[in-house]
């Protein structure tokens, strides 16, 4: 018998991934993103005449359920208390709302469509539906440039999830919904952790892992959905139900494939939401044009939280949108009679323009952070967070940039040769912290951000070698430019895993490139020579 996903697959559904391929795939060739184009492809299939359908839907549901649980799994619990994401997500949060509504009732005494009469209660609904960022969107962006882990990430990540809670409550008090008496068993999950771990010790590396990973979100998902408690919820508290095991990393990479390809079907139903007519883009561009005071707020609480300006500066870029859930507020609010149903349309609109804004932004901010960094510099503060403070690190030689396994083996490798001179820096605080229990002389920083190299004036000195085992081929072309761009005149040596990447590497300026597929064989096999010669 066939299910019910496949039974509800319309005829025309692959003419729509196939409309979004080639939208992305246009895109992606003039340097933006390709969920611009599953966008634009959804807008474009709507003008059309075309219907999402429950493919569609299914898709975007597990879409979104695989990454807030591949959230979870990168998301320390403890993270969430600090002041500098609470304090800021809290803070924003209202300001914006009220700075919104001000503006909507200051305009409702114009003759603009859909914003004249309107009153003081429904302004703040607005406001506060625009006040929150797209975790879709800004997890989207931090997963292609290989910064979830940088410090700006963590922060962006940690402040979303605050605005989701903040969405769970509102959803829950708008529908007259609370959660059940249920809902108390959840804190059974904690002991339960213990079991789950055991599971995901005994599933392997292969498919059994990636079913595992579905199946733990899914049933996150309806778990807390079955309490009262939003699904999306029930994902990311299982994934960080996860995050300290040691195959959660693993277990995020193998999910990747799956995570994107259900994404495309998110992107593709926001485009198909409402077809909006010229009044709904007249007030979705008045929106747009709050934006910038939007990001410029998250900015200056940043730096009042004690961030650099260029950690604060990348947080702030990261969340520059608004969020899918002002189309969950659009449906509540037009369900109950709060709203005309076309400001749902204007939701969907404005979601996706700040979509397209700002997903350029992201290859353009560290060249607008040196253009405008002796203004932004007056915004800090003099105190400092652990991980932001300056770094002493002069007759440093070499630099091992990323210490992951790579970067690890390299480390101890040069560590006989170069002890004293010798300095890894990790993007990730906490394993950063690590490794120095372990006696390396590791700091926490992000090689691709240009704060990193105020906080360590005097590295380039007497550098000779700088190895990249960052993340993403991205990060390791970021920081190559960036070295560039400081003046290095030493060796750059780069890891990478396909050939064309080894190309663009040393287009801007890396002396070596290592493929650690090809050159793993190749020391697999010098190995196995040496042992058959003996």
């Amino acid at each position: 018998m066939e299910s019910q996903i496949l039974l509800s697959i319309h005829y025309s559904d692959p003419l729509w991934i196939a409309t979004a391929f080639l939208c992305g795939l246009v895109i992606s060739r003039i340097g933006l993103p390709p969920m611009v184009g599953f966008l634009a492809a959804g807008f474009l299939l709507n003008a059309l005449g075309a219907e999402g359908g429950e493919f569609l839907k299914v898709m975007a549901d597990l879409g979104i359920t695989l990454l807030l649980f591949s959230i979870g799994l990168k998301l320390k619990i403890k993270s969430l208390i600090r002041p500098e994401i609470w304090g800021v997500a809290t803070l924003h949060m209202g300001l914006i709302t009220i700075l919104v509504a001000t503006i909507i009732v200051l305009l409702s005494y114009t003759a603009l469509p859909l914003i004249s009469g309107v009153d003081m209660a429904t302004a703040l609904l607005i406001g506060f539906a625009v006040s929150f960022s797209s975790t879709v969107f800004a997890v989207k962006i931090l997963d292609e440039t290989g910064a979830t882990n940088a410090r700006h990430g963590q922060i962006a990540i940690g402040l979303l999830v605050v605005q989701d809670i903040a969405a769970v409550v509102f959803i829950a008090a708008s529908m007259g919904k609370l959660p059940t008496i249920w809902a108390l068993a959840l804190i059974g999950l904690i002991p339960l952790r213990f079991l789950i771990f055991r599971i995901l010790d005994r599933v392997g590396h292969g498919e059994l892992l990636i079913l595992f990973g579905i199946a733990m979100a899914l049933v996150g998902a309806d778990i807390f959905e079955l309490v009262g408690i939003k699904a999306d919820v029930g994902a990311l508290v299982f994934g960080m139900l996860l995050a300290n095991h040691a195959k959660a990393n693993e277990l995020s990479k193998a999910l990747l494939g799956l995570k994107e390809l259900f994404l495309v079907g998110f992107f593709l139903s926001v485009g198909m939401t409402a077809l909006p007519g010229w009044s709904e883009v007249l007030i979705a561009l008045l929106f747009i044009l709050i934006l910038p005071l939007k990001t410029a707020i998250y900015f200056g609480l940043f730096n009042l939280f004690r961030l650099r300006s260029g950690t604060a500066l990348r947080a702030s870029f990261n969340l520059a949108n608004y969020s899918e859930f002002g189309l969950i507020v659009g449906a509540i609010a037009a369900s109950a009679g709060w709203l005309p149903k076309e400001w749902l349309a204007v939701f969907a609109v404005v979601m996706s323009i700040s979509f397209i804004v700002s997903a350029p932004l992201v290859n353009v901010r560290d060249s607008l952070y040196q253009r405008w960094c002796p203004w932004l510099k007056r915004f800090e503060r003099s105190e400092r967070l652990p991980g932001e403070e300056n770094l002493a690190l002069r007759g440093i030689k070499v630099v091992v940039f990323g210490m992951g396994r790579m970067g690890t083996a390299a480390y101890n490798v040069l560590e006989p040769d170069y002890a004293a001179t010798l300095v890894g820096v990790e993007i990730e605080q906490d394993k950063a912290i690590k490794h120095a229990a372990e006696g390396k002389n590791v700091v926490s920083g992000d090689a691709t951000n240009p704060d990193f190299w105020t906080r360590a004036p005097e590295l380039l000195d007497e550098l000779e070698w700088v190895l990249l085992t960052l993340p993403s081929q991205k990060a390791n072309m970021s920081a190559a430019m960036r070295l560039k761009e400081m003046g290095y005149q030493g060796r750059i040596a780069a890891t990478t895993k396909f050939r064309d990447e080894e190309d663009a590497l040393k287009a801007v300026g890396v002396d070596l490139t290592f493929n650690i597929y090809t050159e793993a064989g190749l020391g697999f096999a010098k190995e196995l020579e040496a042992l058959m010669g003996k």
